[in-house]
């Protein structure tokens, strides 16, 4: 007899002993949710009144009752909002993307930037700009979304060779090699195309500075479309995160949940790569540290990312601009930082071969 995917679910939802997460109970995850949410609330604060020039609070009040067109104002209103609008939408694009990664594949390193899809999506977007000469978000934001397509048929391709096919490990291994190959491509092209080195200089390390609304309100649908495909495969994903056979047992449609789990990557990390660059480990990051807190059911680990990716990602950005006053470090840089020794303990776990 054919079990139910929400009976699937609820297996997933209620494992025994420790995998069950520090919140086991949807009151203690409601709970936890509602303080993120704090959380993020006071991030997106401290990221508006916390930058490399010092304003007071009280003036940053005025910037939105009162603008007057100061320097001050400007910066608050034309500068740091926009880095805080583009904070949230590309944290919660990255974060949700690798955590949709790790259920589908079944691997614990899966994320955007060691699959390669991040150095895809750039080198399309570096091609367009200084090879097309395209440099407003709404022309290059299709080649993003290409790169990351090709770049995932290409890693899927290399690490399916040999008798064992798709391993978790054949997939990291080939990712990691294809996006060192995508990167020194794109860094041919920069330094063949200096009007490319100019307007990308930034951007290929993964800022948020310097980044006008217009960029958030241009990838700010093509987010919110991946996020609804994600949550349109978060109940099956608990089934598929357990292996294709018995995902079909359970009544899972698997073909079903892997497309609308590639067109949500794919959607999600293209706008995010076009709108910031190639900022990595964020969607490996999260996904592991919520999944302590509410254990392997995927609703609710995709819907703490969305939560959580964000504040970790404005959080290396305001941490960018107080470490390196009166310049700053990009948010890129500062996840990386994070990332590396998170990446060194995943990989020395011995768990690395399956969540």
């Amino acid at each position: 007899m054919v079990v139910s995917e929400g009976r699937a679910a609820l297996a997933a939802e209620r494992p025994a002993g420790p995998a069950a997460g520090l919140a086991a109970t949807t009151a203690g995850r409601s709970g936890w949710l509602l303080a993120l949410v704090a959380a993020l609330a006071v991030t997106c604060v401290l990221s508006v009144v916390v930058g490399a020039r010092t304003i007071a609070p009280a003036t940053v009040w005025d910037a939105f009752a009162h603008f007057s067109g100061t320097d001050e104002h400007t910066i608050v209103r034309e500068l740091r909002v926009p880095r805080t609008v583009l904070g949230l939408l590309a944290g919660a694009a990255l974060g949700v993307s690798g955590a949709i990664l790790q259920a589908v594949t079944r691997n614990p390193l899966a994320d955007t930037q060691i699959l390669g899809m991040n150095s895809g999506a750039a080198l399309f977007v570096v091609f367009a700009i200084g090879v097309l000469g395209l440099t407003g978000i709404w022309s290059y934001v299709w080649f993003a979304f290409a790169g990351v397509a090709v770049a995932t048929v290409l890693v899927y391709a290399l690490g399916s060779i040999g008798r064992e096919g798709a391993t978790p490990l054949r997939l990291t291994l080939a990712g990691v090699a294809l996006g060192a190959v995508l990167e020194g491509a794109s860094a041919a092209i920069r330094l063949l195309k200096p009007r490319a080195f100019d307007y990308l200089r930034f951007w290929d390390v993964g800022t948020l500075a310097g980044r006008p609304m217009t960029i958030a309100a241009a990838v700010a649908p093509f987010v919110l479309a991946g996020l609804g495909l994600a949550a349109a495969a978060a109940r099956s994903l608990n089934a598929v995160a357990l292996g294709d056979d018995l995902a079909r047992t359970l009544g899972a449609h698997v073909v079903r949940t892997r497309v609308l789990s590639v067109l949500s990557v794919t959607l999600l990390t293209g706008a995010a790569t076009a709108a910031v660059g190639p900022i990595g480990f964020v969607g490996l990051m999260v996904p592991h540290a919520v999944r302590r807190i509410v254990g392997p059911d995927q609703r609710w680990i995709l819907a703490y990312t969305v939560i959580c990716a964000p504040i970790l990602l404005l959080g290396a950005d305001i941490a960018g601009r107080v470490l390196m006053r009166p310049g700053e470090l990009q948010a890129g840089i500062v996840t990386a930082f994070l990332g590396a020794p998170v990446l060194i303990w995943l990989i020395r776990r011995k768990a690395v071969r399956g969540l």
